[in-house]
């Protein structure tokens, strides 16, 4: 693409690198010079302008945007009609926005010309919501950039991973000083949680702060009561691997894929299994309506997405929420559905 200014008299089929006014007749920036353009042009006086004129191989912006933005869409993205350089896409469904970083960091590499934006991997979003957006920088880009741009996303970079699961079950251990109250508001602010993804809690059990009690109520909630998701509010945080709750998902013959958590609040939560069926251990936070990292686990799992140990420890980056200090000791005052743990 040649760039620069161009005799007014050579300007023919030209596109208008600025907004011209000259007299009554306004040209915007970006249209296609035509005859009649060039004849009120010439008759005002105006004896060249700034333009871009394409090139052989060259493609137009609007050509371009779409074709990687064609390329990058996957499951559950609509491509919309691309303009000023521009594309974008927009999710068809809920859910949790899946991005390939690698392939969106080669991707911006290719050519200063050629941009790819997305939202943040992994957050819930709604139908009708802009999750991507190519932006072609110039007027046009050769037609092997966006051939080397197109390659570099072996298979769609950017889908929607829909909510999945929709049947989720609660246990409340219960000890001498835990509110009712409380756990009546921690249901309330998890039910607040499950809404967007259209799910909901289908039975509770509060049952004693012990490992039985906990092994006989996983037990139930994913038999007779069908859960798909189990979660599991402890009267007293899980301090170690051999602790209540731990316990009690291996009582029933669970496992325990990872206890702790690099994001703050939300250090002490623990991710499990009971046959097929994910269960998390929440942190104190979670019976806070504030964001904390039981949410990231929370709506990967509503999603059907494994959390798996390596999916835990890379969240560490970004992780720190809210600044500690300022947030009192939960060690000093025993478990509180102000705990941030």
């Amino acid at each position: 693409m040649k760039f620069g200014r161009v005799p007014t008299a050579q300007a023919a089929g030209v596109i208008s690198a600025h907004t011209i006014r000259a007299g009554s007749l306004i040209v915007k920036k970006g249209h296609r010079i035509g005859p009649e353009e060039l004849r009120l042009l010439d008759e005002a006086g105006l004896p060249d302008l700034v333009a871009a004129r394409l090139e052989p191989g060259d493609i137009g912006e609007d050509e371009a945007a779409a074709r990687l933005a064609e390329r990058i869409a996957g499951a559950g993205l609509r491509r919309e009609a691309p303009f000023t350089g521009r594309c974008n896409l927009v999710a068809e469904t809920t859910g949790l926005l899946m991005v390939d970083r690698r392939c969106v960091d080669a991707i911006n590499a290719v050519d200063e010309a050629i941009t790819l934006a997305t939202l943040a991997p992994f957050r819930p979003v709604a139908a009708g919501e802009m999750v991507a957006t190519v932006k072609i920088i110039p007027y046009a880009v050769p037609g092997e950039a966006i051939a080397r741009a197109c390659a570099s996303a072996p298979e769609p970079a950017i889908r929607i991973a829909p909510y999945a699961r929709q049947r989720v079950g609660v246990i409340s251990t219960m000890l001498p000083g835990l509110k009712p109250r409380t756990i009546e508001k921690t249901l309330r602010n998890l039910q607040h949680r499950l809404d967007p993804a259209g799910a909901a809690i289908v039975s509770e059990l509060r049952v004693a702060h012990e490992s039985d009690a906990v092994s006989t109520a996983l037990a139930r909630l994913t038999g007779t009561d069908g859960a798909d998701l189990v979660v599991i509010f402890g009267a007293s945080a899980i301090a170690d691997r051999r602790d209540v709750i731990p316990a009690g998902i291996e009582a029933a013959g669970g496992h325990v894929e990872h206890l702790g958590m690099p994001v703050d609040p939300g250090n002490l939560l623990l991710v499990g299994s009971l046959r097929d069926v994910p269960v998390i251990g929440a942190p104190g936070c979670a019976r806070s309506p504030k964001e904390n990292g039981f949410d990231w686990v929370l709506q990967r799992e509503l999603a059907g997405l494994a959390v798996r140990r390596a999916d835990i420890v890379a969240l560490g980056v970004g992780g720190l929420l809210t600044e500690i200090v300022s947030r009192p000791q939960p060690r000093e005052g025993g478990t509180s559905a102000d705990d941030d743990d």
